[in-house]
């Protein structure tokens, strides 16, 4: 989690700068992205919640999305990241809402994604999404990866 520091105390900067709050939707980095934001001091400050949707369950349980509400819509897609995104926020009443998915590895999902792909999205007063493709199939460092990733993309939205 070290090397994930300076990008979250970037993005940590500008949400406290901006007074804006943010709440993380996050799957194949595990809480990676929640943590790195956490270590900050002052996190209170921006970070409402988060969640590690792994699972269909977790997925019901946390965002209160069913299979039928994803109808024609796929995991690890970027309209699929948006739509988590827009969900966090909602059910968090944040400024921001940020969802990742995809799939770490050492294999890819079950959806046809090869290991080192990864979706993600923040939404807010507005809508960016982003793919990430590592090519390696190193569990811990595509979850690293994906991590800092979604940390650029706070940073660079409210930058």
């Amino acid at each position: 989690m070290q090397l994930l520091l300076p990008q979250a105390e970037t993005a940590a900067t500008l949400l406290r700068a901006k007074k804006y709050k943010i709440a993380i939707a996050e799957s194949s980095t595990g809480g990676l992205i929640s943590s790195a934001l956490l270590a900050m001091p002052g996190a209170s400050d921006y970070f409402l919640g988060g969640c590690v949707v792994y699972t269909a369950q977790s997925r019901e349980i946390f965002l209160g999305l069913t299979s039928a509400d994803l109808t024609g819509m796929r995991p690890s897609t970027e309209a699929y990241a948006l739509f988590a995104a827009r969900r966090v926020r909602e059910r968090f009443g944040s400024d921001w809402g940020l969802a990742e998915t995809g799939a770490a590895g050492p294999t890819g999902n079950r959806y046809g994604d090869a290991a080192g792909h990864s979706c993600i999205a923040l939404v807010g007063p507005v809508e960016r999404a982003i793919t990430i493709e590592t090519g390696e199939t190193d569990r811990a460092a595509n979850m690293l990866a994906f991590s800092a990733g979604a940390l650029r993309l706070i940073a660079e939205v409210l930058g």
